[in-house]
């Protein structure tokens, strides 16, 4: 599908759909955990992020990659002034977040931060577990080094790309695993 055709037809669909050189697929439906890390994280980032002048944004919004992908990530800030007016999709992302499922973990890993790593504006890449308490960080160093850090439940999650850093047991916060008692 031609990116003009894509553009036009995906916001008439009921499900969302990314684009990849030509190819749509069918994005699949979050669980309850996954939704309320999601919504946890919106929360506590939102106010600090608009006081920055970045804009945040959740779910529905796509991410243009290159010209031909297009992606949907759990969560994205923009603080380049050319995407505060954005209405098909954010093109110069500083922070990336993933919230990893079963269906969506290998393709988080692997092909997104693949194509995400390529935009220059990205600086951080979060990948957050909805299974168990997890984050991992990846951030933009010299070149095209990319650094990791993995961070436990007691840890403070730093968002060095906003100068923000909040605990993760705010990011779980009231979030309950399959067959466990909420964190």
């Amino acid at each position: 599908m031609a990116v003009e055709a894509y553009l036009g037809w995906e916001p008439r669909q009921e499900l969302r759909y990314e684009l990849v050189n030509g190819s749509v697929y069918a994005m699949t439906g979050g669980t309850v955990p996954h939704n309320d890390i999601a919504i946890n994280l919106l929360t506590a980032l939102r106010p600090h992020v608009r006081a920055q002048g970045c804009r945040v944004n959740i779910a529905d919004v796509k991410v243009q990659v290159t010209p031909s992908k297009y992606r949907y990530p759990d969560l994205v800030v923009s603080c380049d002034d050319r995407g505060q007016t954005a209405v098909k999709a954010i093109q110069f992302p500083k922070l990336v977040v993933e919230v990893l499922s079963a269906g969506t973990e290998a393709r988080d890993r692997g092909e997104k931060f693949q194509e995400y790593r390529t935009m220059p504006s990205l600086e951080e890449y979060v990948l957050i577990s909805s299974t168990q308490v997890n984050v991992e960080i990846y951030r933009r160093g010299e070149g095209r080094l990319w650094l990791y850090t993995a961070y436990q439940s007691s840890d403070m999650l730093p968002l060095e790309s906003l100068s923000f850093e909040l605990p993760i047991a705010l990011v779980y916060e009231g979030v309950v695993f399959d067959n466990e008692d909420s964190v």
